[in-house]
């Protein structure tokens, strides 16, 4: 009784920051959303809201002979990373599968056209060469010595690709597995192009299972810090075998995850660690098709949740209940980590099911969606500096952003192009950023709920795709809710 009693407790202590109104949840998802604007390359279309930004990387893909145009920078740089970029892309559909309906048409529709601008890109990707994967655009190393807007940038537009002889299954089957969530999207609007998706996906995740490897094994030492994936590529394959079991309803997927064995036991969801994920997707099988075979992966989701639980040993909460798992970016595992209680908390409401973690706590959906919404409310602004952790939402949110396009003068306003070293003025000053990325989330506070707003103080201040798209799923499922 005592672990029922320190649950108890330590929700009734969430709950309490709570006691004012909601925020606006669908506030919030629009300007989530309009977020991704800020971080296009390629050529922007006449509607871009975000205008100062402008056009470029026009020429990315043109040193391999390639158009490699498009997609997203994935953060406050300009690097196109392809691993967290496909992931972000996953998690974007996946949030417009399970709440699509609840964003409303139009919210819908601008989810989709994000989703879009990352799977054209990713699709030239898949199918530029044969029997390559090109996996990533921009030299990291040169790239993060400058500071400089995209429409700027003058450093090497380096393309990296994998290969039957230089494997990478993870970045492949992260890839396979956007397009095969993204090919449900676009189903029922545009069937041209969700069945090219699919047949790119199953393409891609059959070259990722063919030829075994790490790509960080395929890329150089210097390289590899900001694209490798360090929890080896086995997750990425029964992610993508799931996304493309849930795409196709075809068997030899099932028996392909079902080949691969146990996976982990793990804590943690995000671009690099998919188990969780994974888990959870498999497990509506189980609860809401009440299919057997799927059970075990039932269990193993329950096993995570209970493992993020306030009242585990695995997951420690920040005095004002923000759940923190890593200091740097802390966010991005928060955001990835609610959608998955929060979607895991769907599928039980529709069987009425309930579980135990095994310590006489009994969890039921409303225990999920109540931590949830704590975690959704505290980044909003519910927490105890009153700071909303996304740009241009609330009264006071981070006004200096580790961000080259957001820090320097828009080419509206300084039409004048700076180089590499001449945007550090911008850097190392203390002024706001004269440019607002609406609805960028950033890293987030640290672990006493402390954040200093400093441009230089990237494990903070930094926005990142892979933060923001799995937070668009729980904010369409508060925003429908209302206020209650």
């Amino acid at each position: 009784m005592t672990s029922l009693f320190f649950l108890v407790f330590l929700f009734s202590s969430f709950l309490t920051l709570n006691v004012d109104a909601n925020p606006n949840y669908v506030e919030a998802l629009s300007k989530s959303l309009l977020f991704f604007q800020g971080q296009r390359s390629g050529p922007l279309p006449t509607d871009q809201q975000l205008s100062w930004r402008a056009s470029s990387g026009l020429s990315d893909g043109s040193s391999a002979n390639v158009d490699l145009t498009g997609g997203y920078y994935d953060a406050g740089d300009n690097i196109k990373f392809n691993f967290p970029m496909a992931f972000t892309t996953t998690m974007l559909s996946w949030s417009t599968l399970e709440y699509g309906a609840q964003m409303g048409p139009h919210l819908q529709n601008v989810s989709r056209v994000n989703i879009r601008w990352a799977t054209d890109y990713l699709l030239k990707c898949a199918t530029a060469t044969p029997g390559k994967l090109y996996v990533g655009v921009g030299d990291p190393n040169a790239d993060h010595k400058c500071w400089e807007r995209p429409e700027d940038m003058d450093t090497p537009r380096t393309v990296y690709y994998v290969s039957s002889s230089n494997p990478g299954s993870d970045v492949a089957a992260e890839t396979a597995a956007a397009l095969a969530a993204a090919s449900m999207v676009f189903r029922e609007v545009d069937s041209e192009y969700s069945l090219l998706l699919l047949a790119a996906a199953k393409n891609v995740m059959q070259f990722a299972i063919q030829y075994r490897g790490n790509y960080s094994d395929s890329l150089s030492s210097s390289v590899c810090p900001f694209y490798c994936s360090y929890s080896g590529y086995k997750d990425e394959l029964m992610w993508g075998a799931a996304w493309l079991l849930k795409a196709t309803d075809d068997s030899n997927y099932k028996n392909f995850i079902e080949s691969l064995g146990g996976g982990d036991h793990p804590d943690i969801f995000n671009w690099d660690s998919k188990y969780a994920g994974a888990y959870v997707l498999l497990s509506q099988r189980a609860l809401v098709n009440k299919d057997i075979n799927y059970e075990l992966y039932k269990q193993e989701a329950e096993s995570f949740i209970c493992k993020i639980l306030p009242n585990s040993p695995s997951t420690h909460y920040t005095p004002g209940g923000l759940m923190y798992k890593l200091p740097q970016s802390n966010l991005q595992h928060v955001t990835a980590v609610t959608f998955l209680l929060t979607t895991y908390a769907k599928y039980m409401k529709a069987t009425q099911h309930i579980f135990n973690c095994g310590n006489s706590v009994i969890v039921n959906p409303d225990t999920l969606i109540s931590l949830s919404k704590q975690q959704v409310d505290y980044i909003l602004g519910e927490n105890p500096i009153k700071m909303s952790y996304m740009v241009g939402f609330g009264s006071s949110f981070p006004m200096r952003i580790h961000h080259r396009a957001s820090s320097l003068p828009s080419q509206v306003l300084l039409s004048k192009p700076f180089n590499c070293t001449e945007g550090f003025q911008f850097y190392h000053t203390q002024n706001p950023n004269p440019n607002i990325l609406t609805g960028a989330i950033v890293g987030g506070p640290d672990k006493n709920d402390e954040y200093p707003d400093k441009r230089d103080d990237y494990i903070h201040s930094e926005p990142a795709t892979y933060i923001n798209a799995p937070f668009v799923g729980p904010l369409a499922y508060f925003a429908s809710r209302g206020s209650a």
